[in-house]
């Protein structure tokens, strides 16, 4: 409840969330039919990045900052186009001072057909949410806690969707938590999209967070991971990563490309690093 998330939006953690986020939207809709988005952890939905919160910080300076001033490869300009077009429709005037947060991108991205549920329960960030989206018949927005939602609002009546789970992980068992969130939401929509979201510093349980994924004993489990700085001197956030489960299969070759160039882009230090490999599935041996 003490998680604000203005004081990181546009960071480097939001860039990779968010371009996958836009990669699996467009995925979903290669199919006419229509779609749910269930975000758990909304947030307020659109950030300006002009605030004296987001100015404290200064964090999006060196994540979609840096990243709407890159000079991209053919092949990646392309993959992160819808992501990035959805920024620069809400700065039609240049620059970044407004950055759309998971349920705002989603909105921006979607066909008539498609529908978002967005949780939230913040009072003052539910009643924010609840303002921006006020009036849209696509959009449902409700003051709950997310990981009650992955019980109450799955499967969705459109039996196609993307769950987005990002946790403010303000306690020290949310990877745990994370874990038991999905063995339940799977067993309620098994052809559900997960996409879930997880800190990367120093003393973080990532082995044993993997292998507690790993003995879920779902089919397909993809894994994306960017660490921007060592983690050495700092306690902080210095990476971020994703497990998607039920991926596209075009998304493992996409985030070869991407990650790579993510890395290079949004470094700051010599230590940055990136890797994609799958947690469960389609295993190559040298990908470990």
């Amino acid at each position: 409840m003490n998680y604000r998330h203005i004081y990181h939006a546009g960071n480097f953690a939001d860039v990779l969330k968010h371009a996958v986020l836009a990669r699996l939207v467009l995925y979903m809709q290669k199919k006419d039919k229509a779609f749910r988005v269930l975000d758990t952890h909304a947030g307020i939905g659109l950030y300006d990045l002009s605030s004296e919160e987001a100015q404290k910080t200064g964090e999006w300076r060196e994540g979609i900052g840096r990243l709407m001033l890159a000079e991209l490869p053919p092949q990646v300009a392309e993959l992160l186009s819808p992501y990035l077009s959805a920024v620069r429709d809400l700065n039609p005037d240049g620059g970044v001072r407004l950055y759309p947060g998971s349920p705002k991108l989603a909105r921006i991205l979607f066909r008539p057909q498609d529908r978002l549920s967005a949780m939230e329960l913040h009072p003052d960030d539910h009643n924010r949410l609840a303002r921006l989206f006020e009036g849209d018949y696509q959009v449902r927005v409700t003051e709950l806690d997310g990981w009650l939602a992955l019980g109450a609002h799955l499967p969705p009546k459109e039996k196609r969707g993307i769950i987005l789970v990002d946790p403010p992980f303000e306690e020290p068992d949310e990877y745990e938590r994370l874990v038991k969130g999905l063995a339940g939401a799977y067993r309620r929509f098994p052809g559900g999209t997960y996409c879930l979201w997880y800190p990367l510093k120093k003393g973080a349980p990532i082995k044993d967070f993997h292998q507690a994924l790993q003995d879920l004993d779902i089919p397909k489990m993809l894994c994306a991971e960017l660490s921007v700085r060592s983690d050495r001197e700092t306690t902080g956030l210095t990476g971020s990563g994703l497990i998607i489960v039920n991926p596209p299969f075009t998304l493992k070759d996409e985030l070869h490309a991407l990650l790579p160039v993510l890395k290079q882009v949004l470094a700051q230090d010599r230590f940055a690093s990136q890797r994609a490999f799958w947690l469960r599935g389609e295993t190559q041996p040298e990908e470990r």
